[in-house]
């Protein structure tokens, strides 16, 4: 049923900010702030929403795969990104990309993630890479979207239904962001099973 956006209820996006251009610029102004670690703290926070979704189901599967030109890719088999139809019979999916998440990005007692810093949200990952697309597939339709350092630089463009749900989330990290070092193998999550590529 399509409503009006005013009467959604906002859990963890507010779903009336398409781009929050501040709070995305205060990311960009201290990558060692939000991204400590660089590279692998983002993985991690991306990692961490089909880790929720995991919990809430009982199980849940991902593949975390590293591409040669540096950039990342997280695929799962959730439900996808929430995705409405708003008053005009358009597709709106929930901010996540380009907003705060409201449940940490100022709440100093935020989750904490597998490598001990807090957890802030997707638009952290957004934000601090050069280039991000997410694709995201729901029983509702599928649609893919890119942002450059976290700003939409797209519309929500429709992709062929395959018969599966879920999210991917390819991005490019920014070239100031300290390389991934070590093994993501060492980090477990109750209820996902991750598979790693390269």
């Amino acid at each position: 049923m399509n409503t009006s956006r005013a009467s959604w209820r906002n859990t963890t996006h507010d779903w009336a900010t398409d781009v929050d251009h501040p709070h995305l610029a205060h990311i960009r102004e201290d990558p060692a702030a939000y991204a400590p670690g660089g590279v692998l703290h983002l993985i991690l926070e991306v990692l961490a929403y089909p880790a929720d979704e995991a919990a809430a189901t009982g199980a849940g599967r991902c593949t975390v795969t590293l591409h040669p030109d540096g950039s990342v890719s997280v695929a799962d088999e959730g439900r996808g990104t929430d995705t409405r139809f708003d008053e005009h019979g358009r597709p709106v999916k929930k901010p996540v990309m380009a907003s705060k998440d409201l449940r940490f990005f100022d709440h100093p007692g935020a989750q904490t993630l597998p490598d001990g810093h807090p957890r802030r949200g997707m638009s952290v990952v957004a934000a601090l890479s050069d280039w991000l697309v997410h694709t995201n597939r729901r029983a509702n339709g599928s649609w893919t979207q890119r942002y450059e350092h976290g700003v939409p630089v797209t519309g929500l463009e429709p992709v062929p239904d395959d018969g599966t749900t879920g999210t991917t989330v390819h991005f490019l990290p920014a070239s100031q962001l300290p390389p991934l070092v070590g093994d993501l193998r060492r980090f477990v999550w109750p209820d996902l099973s991750v598979a790693f590529t390269s």
